[in-house]
């Protein structure tokens, strides 16, 4: 296996296991704070967040699956000069401040504080920012063959920005009560 593609397996597992570990770590520790972490969304968009997230989740297999299987590492180039390895890094971006905001905004809920709040923002902001990149990366690849996975990566990660850009950066801390 291709040393690039080696990382990417093991920043996703790394990564994934850190994210849905702490997701699981206090949705189990902390049942009853739960609707906490919807932050003052209102209910009647809770639906739409929750299919945004079922979405988000499908179009990260999309991308992810399309850059393990179905591109070459050596051959692919992002606006004709950066390689696979700047994957890595925007993997990186989105997987490891995601594992930081659940237990930031638990600690949030619990102690409000400005720097805790900043450090929410900026976890949401980073992977935002990730996410935005993995897009515009997968828009300026080269070469974009298979055609068809190609155009199934870039729509999965529209699906992920409009979670973790829009959602997640813009609209839910909006409506969180920052405690400031």
């Amino acid at each position: 296996m291709h040393p690039q593609r080696q990382i990417m397996v093991w920043l996703n597992l790394i990564g994934g296991v850190a994210v849905l570990g702490s997701y699981a770590h206090g949705l189990t520790t902390r049942p009853d704070a739960s609707a906490a972490l919807w932050g003052g969304v209102p209910p009647a968009l809770q639906p739409f967040y929750t299919l945004s997230m079922l979405l988000a989740a499908a179009g990260y297999f999309l991308f992810t699956t399309f850059l393990l299987f179905r591109v070459s590492p050596d051959r692919l180039r992002i606006g004709g000069r950066l390689g696979y390895g700047w994957f890595n890094v925007l993997y990186a971006l989105i997987l490891f401040p995601s594992a930081l905001w659940m237990p930031l905004t638990f600690r949030m809920v619990d102690q409000p504080s400005p720097a805790l709040w900043a450090a929410i923002r900026l976890v949401l902001a980073l992977v935002g920012l990730g996410s935005l990149g993995l897009l515009a990366a997968l828009l300026r690849l080269t070469p974009r063959q298979p055609e068809v996975a190609h155009r199934l990566a870039v729509g999965g990660a529209i699906l992920f920005c409009v979670q973790t850009a829009l959602l997640d950066a813009v609209v839910w801390p909006a409506f969180f009560p920052d405690g400031t």
